[in-house]
């Protein structure tokens, strides 16, 4: 296996966990865990963003790397929308507070429409994630 291919199956299994993410946050919205929901939301949103920087030979340690890099190399160059970045902020700030912060809550609605924009970011970093 060539290194391009070998990066290509890993971007795509990337993707692959993505959509994973999306649906589990709905399952378990469903089931009335909008902490989970909530750190699904950002995993897929993680793993998208991660998928669409390797295509481009970009690999970072740090989900804070990654978030920098959205910024750097999709916002700013006009790639990704600018609210799209927003919204990967706010998905990164929310996980954190439900993953550690035992009293973090989070209103269903708000959950939902974050999954909604979650699988629109998955769908957009899918188009980007070019080999």
């Amino acid at each position: 296996m060539t290194e391009q291919e070998a990066r290509r199956a890993v971007v795509e299994r990337l993707l692959e966990k993505a959509e994973q993410a999306v649906s589990s946050a709905r399952q378990v919205l469903g089931a009335g865990d909008t902490g989970l929901a909530t750190n699904r939301v950002y995993y897929a949103c993680f793993y998208a963003a991660s998928a669409v920087l390797l295509s481009r030979r970009l690999a970072f340690v740090k989900h804070t790397g990654v978030r920098g890099a959205i910024h750097r190399h999709l916002v700013r160059t006009g790639l990704l929308p600018p609210e799209m970045g927003r919204f990967y902020d706010a998905a990164f700030a929310e996980r954190h507070e439900a993953d550690y912060n035992a009293m973090a809550s989070f209103e269903p609605e708000i959950v939902a429409e974050r999954i909604a924009q979650a699988e629109q970011l998955v769908s957009l970093m899918a188009s980007l994630a070019t080999l």
